[in-house]
């Protein structure tokens, strides 16, 4: 399975939800609940404005993802969040492409 990431993908998915980017709590339940708005914003954070991320399965998404949560919680110092199941599965449902 193939997921895909990019600021237009993300703001697709919002507005195909109608959901504003200031909706915080439309945000959380989107991408898994409470914390879901943290790990959207992740998202956002971790790729480049213009650029596409690729991954090719959910365990390459999820390292990523992780990755990238880890390396900013030690340039801040402080414990990195850790990627629940519940936000890795809203999140591979938003970003896969159809098959």
């Amino acid at each position: 399975m193939t997921f895909i990431l990019s600021h237009q993908v993300l703001d697709d998915i919002l507005q195909k939800h109608r959901i504003k980017s200031n909706d915080l709590a439309a945000i959380d339940r989107l991408f898994g609940g409470a914390d879901g708005y943290y790990w959207y914003h992740t998202l956002r954070h971790m790729c480049p404005k213009k650029d596409v991320m690729v991954w090719n399965s959910l365990e390459d998404m999820h390292a990523a993802v992780q990755g990238h949560e880890n390396e900013t919680a030690a340039e801040d110092e402080v414990k990195p969040q850790q990627l629940k199941d519940e936000h890795l599965a809203a999140i591979a449902s938003h970003l896969k492409l159809a098959s």
